[in-house]
């Protein structure tokens, strides 16, 4: 007699949430080092969406926290780069507060480094019109550091 309900153990797919394993920081790294931060930006939405809707702890995950405080970074660099000193600005503080608690590093990713690049930026953007020019030329900014 055959059965409609199959209980013959499988085992069970690996989750799809990344772990620090899974989060391939070479990829982050070129992005960031390269001057793509859009692109770098949408990695890390990318891995910040998956994270929240498969982690128990949703946005509260630390993972997903300190996705969202590297996102903040890189907005934060990009805006700069593209005369959106006012997003830059706040992006600048959110990413600061957010970063502050993973320092020096999480994840195998050097925190401070960073944070120090946010903190020399953010003077230099006070006082400055909303969409002025970067007051950087050429525009340089610490790398992705990150363990292997």
């Amino acid at each position: 007699m055959s059965s409609i309900l199959d209980l013959t153990s499988r085992p069970f797919a690996p989750p799809e949430a990344p772990s620090h394993e899974h989060f391939k920081w070479e990829e982050l790294a070129h992005l960031w080092n390269g001057n793509d931060l859009a692109a770098a930006h949408d990695w890390i939405n990318e891995r910040w969406s998956r994270l929240i809707r498969n982690s128990v702890a949703g946005q509260m995950d630390p993972e997903a926290q300190f996705l969202q405080a590297l996102a903040f970074a890189v907005l934060a660099l990009h805006f700069t780069q593209h005369a959106n000193q006012e997003g830059a600005v706040l992006m600048i503080d959110d990413a600061l507060v957010a970063l502050n608690r993973f320092r020096p590093g999480f994840l195998g990713v050097q925190v401070d480094p960073i944070i120090a690049t946010l903190e020399d930026l953010r003077p230099l953007l006070a006082g400055l019109a909303p969409d002025a020019e970067c007051p950087l030329w050429p525009f340089v900014y610490a790398k992705f550091v990150y363990r292997k």
